[in-house]
């Protein structure tokens, strides 16, 4: 009786992976190709993807690099591309295999409208990657004024430390008055706090 049920058991597991696999491949197999279509900028191909019911393919990551089709726009730094995925419901806040999230990229290449579409887009403006560096500390060490007080109008935290215990702030200080760096963060600051007594609640 007992070797009966075993042989059951095993069986029923082996009907159930036969079943998943194909499934799983499809999926993967699915992704590849609107990744590989995103990346070849074949709006058809992706679009007729996108278009069948039900599926989620729009965040689709890729194996090896577990890079999403919208850490590959924002790469090529594709403002229409990110626009369409983001209407698509691309989540913004996917990272790869690495930690590394598309707005970090965004801000690593100066891509300032990029980085204001993902967080229209709902990217969460303080993720870090695994040295603990925000895209904030990212545009201070290039020493992006624009790109700096942007983010800090939008919400980012220049006293947010990364794995070294610098914030944003520490190392706009270290580099002195001459790079302007703290002088973005601080007209980042007074522009939200003119903001919020502008178009807040009174």
């Amino acid at each position: 009786m007992r070797s009966g049920f075993k042989q059951g058991v095993v069986v029923a597991g082996t009907v159930l992976a036969m079943l998943a696999s194909p499934l799983a491949a499809q999926f993967q197999t699915d992704g590849y190709k609107f990744i590989k279509a995103v990346r070849d900028r074949d709006g058809t191909v992706a679009t007729q993807m996108l278009d069948e019911p039900g599926n989620t393919i729009v965040n689709a990551r890729e194996i090896g690099t577990g890079e999403t089709a919208l850490h590959a726009v924002v790469q090529r730094r594709d403002l229409t591309w990110v626009k369409f995925l983001l209407q698509r419901g691309a989540n913004p806040n996917i990272a790869d295999k690495n930690g590394v999230y598309p707005i970090q990229i965004a801000a690593q290449l100066g891509f300032i409208e990029g980085v204001e579409r993902l967080i229209k887009g709902g990217a969460n403006v303080d993720v870090s990657d695994a040295t603990g560096e925000t895209p904030l500390i990212s545009a201070v060490h290039r020493r992006d004024l624009k790109m700096i007080e942007m983010l800090v109008e939008q919400g980012a935290s220049p006293d947010r430390a990364d794995n070294s215990g610098r914030s944003a702030r520490d190392y706009a200080t270290l580099m002195g008055a001459r790079s302007g760096t703290l002088d973005a963060i601080e007209k980042g600051e007074t522009s939200d706090e003119g903001e919020a007594e502008t178009y807040g609640p009174s």
